[in-house]
Formats: C-alpha cells, sequence, structure tokens
C-alpha cells in the first residue's frame, strides 16, 4: 500500500492485509441518490448550508456558488436530468454515509479503496497498468492539457462522465481513477502509514479534521495533482461537497 515516488504523505510503501469485501462496480449515480432521497427525504449538507464549491473553467478557480447542490451541481441553471448515469456530485461525508446506511452499506477504507484499484496487481501506478495511455487509448475520464489553462476535452467529457465509460480494472471494477473523487471511511492524518506498517483491515486514525478521498477526478491533469494514481491520496473536511466528488460503496464479505 502506498508509493515512495508520491508525495511525502502517501508513503511509506508499506504491507498491510485486508478481509474480504465487497464494492460496488460503480460510483453512486444521480438516479441512485434521487432514490434514496425519494425514500428518506434526506436533505444534503450543501442544500442546508445553501451553497457549495463549483470550479470555474472560465475563472480557472473554485468558488462558493449559491444554490449548488447534488440536483444543481454547477448552480440553480444546471440540473442532473440529462446526467442521472453521471456520479452524483455535491454530496459530503455525512451525505455519503447516510446513503451507505440506507443501501445496507458502508463506505470503503482507503486500504480497501487501493486494493480494488489496484486490480490484482502491483505492475504500475495506474489501476490498468504502467502507462497513462497504453496505444494512446483513453482509459479514464481525466483533464487533457495544461490544468487549468487548456482543457482539451481528448476523451470526450468535459466534466463528469455516465458511470463506465472508460474500460474496467482487473477486478471489473470501473472509475477508480479519474471521473470524481470518492470519499472513504478513513480519517485523514499525514503521517498514518508509518503506524499502519503490518497493520490488518487498517481503518485509519482514531480521530481527525478531514476524511480522505481517493481515485483522482476529471480535474486531474498530468501538470495538477495526478489523483489518478492508485496511491494518491488526498483529504477534505466531511461537510464539503464539491462538483468532483461522489463515493461508491462497500460491504463485509460473508458468506452466501
Amino acid at each position: 500500500m502506498g508509493t515512495d515516488q508520491g508525495f511525502p504523505f502517501e508513503g511509506p510503501l508499506h504491507r498491510v492485509s485486508v478481509s474480504s469485501f465487497w464494492l460496488d462496480r460503480y460510483e453512486v449515480t444521480n438516479r441512485q441518490f434521487r432514490v434514496f432521497v425519494q425514500e428518506t427525504n434526506h436533505r444534503t449538507e450543501a442544500e442546508s448550508y445553501g451553497w457549495s464549491g463549483v470550479f470555474s473553467e472560465e475563472d480557472e478557480s473554485w468558488r462558493p456558488v449559491t444554490g449548488a447542490s447534488w440536483r444543481h451541481p454547477t448552480g440553480p441553471g444546471s440540473s442532473i436530468e440529462d446526467r442521472l448515469d453521471h456520479p452524483v456530485v455535491q454530496v459530503s461525508w455525512n451525505d455519503a454515509v447516510a446513503y451507505a446506511r440506507w443501501a445496507g452499506k458502508r463506505l470503503p477504507t482507503e486500504a480497501e479503496w487501493e486494493w480494488a484499484a489496484r486490480g490484482g496487481s502491483d505492475q504500475g501506478p495506474f489501476p490498468w497498468g504502467a502507462d497513462l495511455n497504453p496505444g494512446k487509448q483513453h482509459m479514464a475520464n481525466l483533464w487533457q492539457g495544461f490544468f487549468p489553462l487548456r482543457h482539451e476535452v481528448l476523451d470526450g467529457f468535459r466534466t463528469t462522465a455516465p458511470v463506465g465509460s472508460f474500460p474496467a480494472n482487473g477486478y471489473g471494477l470501473y472509475d477508480l481513477a479519474g471521473n470524481v473523487w470518492e470519499w472513504t471511511r478513513d480519517w485523514y492524518r499525514n503521517d498514518y502509514y508509518r503506524d499502519s506498517d503490518g497493520a490488518r483491515d487498517p481503518a485509519g486514525p482514531a480521530k481527525g479534521s478531514e476524511r480522505v478521498i481517493r481515485g483522482g477526478s476529471w480535474m486531474c491533469s498530468v501538470n495538477y495533482c495526478q489523483g489518478y494514481r492508485v496511491a494518491a491520496r488526498q483529504k477534505t473536511a466531511p461537510d464539503s461537497g464539491l462538483t468532483n466528488l461522489g463515493f461508491r460503496c462497500a460491504r463485509d464479505a460473508v458468506d452466501e
């Protein structure tokens, strides 16, 4: 787990063991999240606050937008109606946990997420191997060009893509690189890996102020963050909602 070839908080490379578990094949979609809201009347934190974070390609920066929410990802003028199979965004960690409980699932730990992202291989930094674009094929929804000045959209998607638009990894899982960052269950600490070498089912620090997110998003480029690497990790406050942040669910494996 981790890497010695990235940022200091992505290492050191260390060994952990992970019990069997199930992970959703896809990120949770707008369609699925809408059913959850219809059945539970859940109100997301962005809706309660009245605003959320939106990246403006025109301004080349993040800004708070009044009325941005999972229903209106970039503000009141936007809608999910033609994006029902895209990953839900503008959901906080707490919103994701609420959905997972409703679905009889949970969020994956950071260790489970990385195990799944590797797809049974340790042969490269990406879920599919060593080359970012093998045979010039786009393997994930990423930012092509120099972020944030130029977006060439060579993979066909300016922002999010419908889940499953790119090839699956070795475990048959989609979009573990790019599309949207994904919440995990763990609190974040930049030196946690120093304490977890040899651990079984590590679940992160006991407390913290930010939760770990994994996988990168459509905003990740070669010159910026490279969050699409299997060992890449970032963090954000658990009440955050963003236009490039979603989640998928896990559950314990049981005898069936």
